[in-house]
């Protein structure tokens, strides 16, 4: 056990915000989030040259992303007990190998093993980037998630507009270049782990809610991770259509080009990275279960009206929906580990996974059903996916069954 002075030192350090981890984790998870966009942002290219179906460009997303999600959880349940510090730079080189694979990829089962290996990259970043994350925070575990977020959402938004100016006018090959972004992710990883092996003592001091238990029964606590995923499953279902099918509708429904496709799909992620940095902050100030209620709930009239709209419109309602669409994701992940406290990690790959398992089966679903009927038809259906949102009514407000903003016991409890 530490001493009374030595663990007043580490706990002291524990509450310290270390902005330029934060800022590195956060470049890092840039960098991260705008490699894996480039896979959906290939398909018409790919649609085109391999002669895909909506079906096959599902199943594709559906391998990814499942790729990311099975592992995520596990990961983060390992990391918790043993943390890795350079695991984050280990996940990159998965990318690194992927997005050369990918380059060269001719044929559909080629496609599916390369984008399963960038997936898997992308299980080991997560959970244990997270918990960097909730480690440099400083208590402020809200605004670090979503600073974090931020960087990721920033990455995903500028996926399509780079494919835009790079792959689709000159080929699939030329993903390749696309490897120095991740080689430099793995300088700054490498970085970022030494600092890790320098910080374990961050994670070790134990906050009391850790010590006397959550402040709900156990029954509690799992019916509010229940809601939880559920809402998970609107957002990321909806996200879906929009990430792998907005440019084909675009395409479909308004004549335009797929470069101008491009271009409105960077408009609607880059809302989305935008959107993202109000959750974390706000959920600390106002409590995260009204962000969720807003964020879920709110989207629903401008998802309604989207598939009624022209092309200047659907432009509009696609900014107004990624901006408050994006801003759930860190207010239910805090959320979520205030409920099971000292799990982090394996809260972490829990959500992330489970978001990218969401993204994907929904990619694979809303495609067959492109199929079967047509690509508007889809929206129309999705456009109510956000009404699932009035099921965060049923949640508990965490900051008043004894948690402070900082996620630690407050002394009346």
């Amino acid at each position: 056990m530490l001493t009374d002075e030595p663990k007043a030192v580490a706990e002291q350090a524990a509450r310290q915000t270390v902005l330029s981890i934060l800022l590195a984790l956060s470049f890092t998870h840039f960098l991260n989030d705008m490699l894996q966009s480039l896979i959906p942002a290939m398909y018409p290219v790919l649609k085109d040259s391999l002669k895909l179906n909506f079906t096959q460009v599902g199943l594709i997303t559906l391998t990814f992303q499942m790729s990311a999600s099975i592992l995520q959880p596990l990961v983060g349940l390992y990391t918790d007990k043993k943390p890795k510090a350079f695991s984050l730079a280990i996940g990159m080189g998965f990318s690194l190998i992927g997005l050369v694979s990918l380059s060269f990829a001719h044929t559909f089962p080629m496609l599916l093993v390369s984008v399963t290996l960038v997936g898997m990259g992308s299980a080991i970043f997560h959970p244990e980037a997270s918990r960097l994350a909730h480690m440099a925070s400083g208590g402020k575990h809200g605004m670090a998630q979503s600073l974090f977020q931020v960087g990721g959402n920033a990455g995903s938004s500028l996926g399509p507009l780079l494919a835009a100016m790079v792959i689709v006018p000159f080929g699939q090959f030329n993903v390749i270049w696309f490897s120095v972004a991740a080689l430099l992710a793995i300088i700054v990883m490498i970085n970022i782990g030494k600092w890790y092996q320098g910080n374990t003592h961050r994670i070790k001091p134990k906050k009391v809610a850790e010590v006397t238990g959550p402040a709900f029964s156990t029954g509690k606590v799992v019916f509010s991770l229940f809601i939880l995923l559920v809402l998970i499953f609107s957002k990321y279902f909806y996200m879906a259509s929009m990430t792998s099918y907005y440019t084909f509708y675009l395409i479909d429904k308004f004549h335009v080009s797929v470069q101008s496709a491009q271009v409105y799909l960077f408009i609607f992620l880059f809302a989305v990275a935008a959107g993202t940095f109000i959750g974390g902050p706000v959920g600390d100030r106002i409590g995260r279960k009204y962000v969720i209620w807003i964020s879920i709930l709110g989207v629903a009239p401008f998802s309604l009206l989207l598939p009624h709209a022209n092309l200047f419109w659907t432009a509009v309602l696609s900014v107004f929906i990624g901006v408050i669409l994006s801003s759930a994701f860190s207010a239910i992940l805090v959320y979520a580990q205030e409920l099971v406290p000292g799990k982090v990690g394996m809260i972490a790959g829990l959500f992330f996974g489970l978001a990218f398992g969401m993204a994907g089966v929904g990619s694979a679903l809303l495609g067959k059903l492109a199929d079967a009927t047509s690509i508007n038809y889809v929206y129309e259906v999705c456009a109510y996916l956000p009404l699932i949102g009035i099921l965060t009514g049923l949640l508990p407000n965490v900051e008043k069954a004894g948690f402070t903003q900082r996620g630690e016991v407050s002394k009346e409890a």
